[in-house]
């Protein structure tokens, strides 16, 4: 049999309690899975936050940028070095043979983007030989090393990454991600008390709300999982029989879906920022200019909206990025000024990004117009739009965003009877 990769979030390993039923339930699954188990562990709920501020208040405003993103991975990664202790120990307690391994003792090897490194690789040697071995392996999440030695972290969220990472090394059956919702939904049930679990959902789809905002797996965890056929199953630590079969909810191929639907869920994201770019010079390569610059510093843009100015030959740059990036984004463009020439840069972060998506919109029309229909029955002004094939979003005033999401997933009927 393959190994079994099960990570559990903070909210699963808030506590000395909660991290022996952790324990419990990978004690569980050690008695049914003849191919060896890997644990990756979040820190405890609240500890990322805090060792966040510890490392921030320490540097004060003078210290920024790579002088300060090195020594804030050491800082915040060590929140996973003790919660994969306490939960080895637990393991032991159970008779169970188990021990801890860190990102840089695997290795697991990242670039050198601290704060939101990418893997890499994780080199063959002693740690898949110890799963194999029949050891129960409790790994640090959210962190690795880059080549030069030096401790990384692979951005909020990133403990999903870091088991996808392992299953895929390890050529696991699956990974089994537990946290405090039961599964995926249509929508957030705190904001539509008549979302509905979904049972299966395909890679593109839980791609697509996981980089829209829906909060239960990271983007890029989705995105590896993807690359490597690795089944993930989404269920809850809390739920009475977590590890049933039928719990959950898997995200498989799409082959795998007997019945697809239109609109599978919608999203929704209140980290946003819109950035707009007033009175550039428009002319032929302007664009990779400004793109080029904030891609060198690691700044992810999402919606990106050109329209001619008033005057002559210029041209307004509308873009969004995260709330965390946005200053930093003007920041970038401000010192490039001379090199690109624009009248006026405004910020606004009072906004959100509402999105539908469905792998059934490939085959189905009409899926803009009830969207647009829908927000237009609420007085809800669309400010910027973008596609794909399998997705629309827009970005709207976020005073708005809880109505948003209501009025779309009834339009779509989507709503559970």
């Amino acid at each position: 049999m393959s190994p079994i990769v099960m990570k559990f979030g903070g909210t699963s390993v808030a506590d000395l309690e909660r991290i022996n039923h952790v324990a419990d339930l990978v004690e569980q699954q050690a008695k049914t899975s003849d191919g060896g188990i890997a644990v990756i562990v979040s820190a405890m709920a609240g500890e990322t936050n805090r060792l966040v501020g510890l490392a921030t208040n320490a540097a004060g405003p003078g210290i920024q940028g790579p002088d300060f993103d090195d020594e804030y991975d050491v800082v915040v990664s060590s929140g996973e070095q003790v919660t994969s202790g306490l939960l080895a120990l637990a393991l032991r307690k159970r008779g169970l043979r188990a021990r801890s391994w860190l990102g840089w003792q695997m290795p697991m090897i990242t670039d050198d983007a601290h704060g939101k490194a990418r893997i890499e690789d994780i080199e063959d040697g002693k740690f898949q030989k110890a799963v194999s071995g029949g050891e129960i392996a409790v790994v640090a999440g959210f962190q690795g090393r880059t080549e030069d030695e030096r401790i990384s972290t692979l951005g909020r969220g990133g403990s999903d990454t870091s088991a996808v990472a392992v299953a895929a090394a390890l050529g696991a059956e699956r990974c089994d991600i537990y946290t405090d919702v039961d599964g995926v939904y249509t929508t957030d049930p705190r904001i539509v008390s008549r979302a509905r679990k979904i049972n299966r959902i395909s890679y593109e789809e839980m791609l697509e709300m996981a980089s829209l905002g829906a909060k239960v797996l990271q983007t890029r965890s989705v995105e590896l999982a993807m690359n490597h056929g690795v089944p993930i199953r989404v269920l809850s630590s809390f739920a009475e029989a977590p590890g049933a079969e039928d719990t959950g909810t898997l995200v498989c191929d799409e082959d795998e879906i007997m019945e697809k639907q239109v609109v599978s869920g919608i999203a929704y994201s209140r980290d946003e920022a819109k950035i707009s770019l007033l009175g550039v010079t428009n002319h032929p390569g302007i664009a990779a200019k400004i793109f080029a610059r904030l891609s060198e510093a690691n700044i992810n843009i999402d919606m990106i909206v050109q329209a001619d100015a008033r005057g002559p030959e210029r041209a307004n740059m509308v873009f969004t990025t995260t709330e965390r990036d946005s200053e930093l984004a003007v920041s970038v463009l401000e010192g490039a000024s001379s090199d690109i020439k624009f009248d006026d840069i405004v910020v606004d972060k009072h906004v959100s990004k509402v999105s539908v998506i469905g792998v059934g919109m490939r085959s189905h029309t009409g899926v803009a117009k009830t969207m647009f229909d829908a927000l237009s029955e609420k007085g809800i002004n669309i400010q910027v739009i973008s596609t794909s094939e399998i997705k629309i979003s827009v970005l709207i005033d976020s005073s708005y965003t809880e109505l948003a999401v209501r009025a779309l997933h009834t339009a779509y009927g989507l709503d559970a009877s």
